[in-house]
C-alpha cells in the first residue's frame, strides 16, 4: 500500500477470524462491485476517484475486500492492484468464481472445470497474486439459490487448493442443502447470500453458522439495484439521527457477531458513511420495530434486473 497514505483507523464493529484460518478481518468490510462502470460493465468514470475510496477503506481500518474478476469484467481487480498493490499485511481479499460476462453485458454461469481453472488464473493475474485468500463459489440465480449438487465445481475448487493457487473455500448463492454438500467434501469459511433488513430468507442459516463458527456475507445489504425503502427504516434512522443506509448496516452488525458486511459504492462521501455505521448502536425498540417489515424487495429487484437487460 503506498507508503503516503495516513492511517485514520476506525472502530469497524469489532473483528471476527475466520474458522480454520488466521484471518482476522474488521466486520465492517468493503465490496468492490460498484467499482466498475455502469451495469458493472467496464471500466468506470472517474479511476482516479474509483482508487482513492479504496485507499481511504483500508486506511480507516477495512481489511477484507471483496470482489471479482467478472466485475467489469477483470476492471475492478485491476483497479484494486493499481490502487492496493502491494498489498498490506492483513488484508483479505475475497473473490468468486461460478459467472462470466457475455458481450451483450449478461451474467452467464461459467461452472465448467476449465472456466473454473481460467477464473482463478484470471483473479491472480489482474490482482497480482500468487495465491488467492478466499475463493466463493457462485451459484444459483442472481439473488437465491436454485437446488441442485454443487460437488462437481466444488471439487475442482479444492484441486486447486491442494495445488495452492486458493487459501480458503466459501460458498455463495447457497441453500442449506447445498452448504451441508459442501462441507462434506471440504471446510467452508464463509457463506455469502442476499440479505438485508427487508429480505431475511436465511434468518435460521445464519443461527446455524453462528453455532459452527462460519462468516455469513450478506450481498446487497443496502439493497443492491434496488436500494431499501422502507417507512419504518426512515423513521428508525430519524430516531437516532442517522441514514436509512446506516441504520440497514447497523442492523445487520447487531444482528448476528458472524456477520460481516461489505457494502459497495464509488463515492467518498457514501464511504465515510457507511464505515461510520459501524459506530452507530440501534436501541432495542428500534430493532423491534426494523424487525417487523415485510417487503417485496426481492421481487422488485428481479424486476430492476430484467430491466437492464432489456434496456
Amino acid at each position: 500500500m503506498p507508503k503516503r497514505l495516513k492511517e485514520k483507523r476506525m472502530d469497524l464493529g469489532g473483528s471476527f477470524t475466520l474458522p480454520g484460518t488466521s484471518m482476522t478481518v474488521s466486520r465492517m468490510g468493503y465490496g468492490a462491485m460498484q467499482l466498475a462502470g455502469p451495469h458493472v460493465w467496464g471500466p468506470p468514470r472517474d479511476v482516479d476517484g474509483a482508487i482513492a475510496v479504496l485507499r481511504e477503506a483500508v486506511a480507516s481500518g477495512v481489511n477484507h475486500i471483496d470482489t471479482s474478476d467478472y466485475y467489469g469484467p477483470h476492471a475492478t481487480n485491476q483497479i484494486i492492484r493499481r490502487a492496493l498493490h502491494p498489498y498490506p499485511d492483513g488484508l483479505v481479499i475475497v473473490t468468486k468464481l461460478g459467472a462470466r460476462r457475455g458481450k451483450d453485458k449478461s451474467w452467464i454461469p461459467a461452472l465448467s472445470r476449465q472456466e473454473l481453472i481460467d477464473g482463478v488464473h484470471d483473479n491472480l493475474r489482474n490482482l497480482g497474486l500468487e495465491r488467492l485468500d478466499v475463493v466463493n463459489l457462485r451459484v444459483g440465480g442472481f439473488i437465491g439459490p436454485s437446488e441442485g449438487s454443487i460437488e462437481e465445481p466444488l471439487t475442482v475448487l479444492a484441486e486447486l487448493k491442494r495445488q495452492g493457487l486458493i487459501g480458503h473455500i466459501g460458498l455463495s448463492n447457497v441453500s442449506p442443502r447445498q452448504l451441508a454438500e459442501g462441507q462434506r467434501i471440504m471446510q467452508i469459511v464463509c457463506v455469502q447470500n442476499a440479505y438485508n433488513v427487508a429480505h431475511r430468507d436465511d434468518d435460521t442459516l445464519i443461527d446455524d453458522l453462528a453455532k459452527q463458527g462460519i462468516a455469513y456475507v450478506p450481498f446487497f445489504p443496502l439493497g443492491g439495484f434496488t436500494p431499501l425503502q422502507s417507512s419504518a427504516l426512515n423513521a428508525a434512522a430519524a430516531s437516532v439521527h442517522a441514514t436509512p443506509m446506516q441504520v440497514g448496516l447497523a442492523w445487520l452488525l447487531q444482528r448476528s457477531r458472524n456477520i460481516l458486511l461489505i457494502p459497495g459504492t464509488s463515492s467518498l462521501e457514501h464511504l465515510r458513511e457507511n464505515l461510520n455505521a459501524a459506530t452507530l448502536q440501534l436501541p432495542r425498540e428500534v430493532i423491534a420495530a426494523l424487525d417487523s417489515i415485510e417487503s417485496s424487495w426481492a421481487e422488485t429487484m428481479v424486476e430492476t434486473i430484467q430491466a437492464q437487460r432489456n434496456h
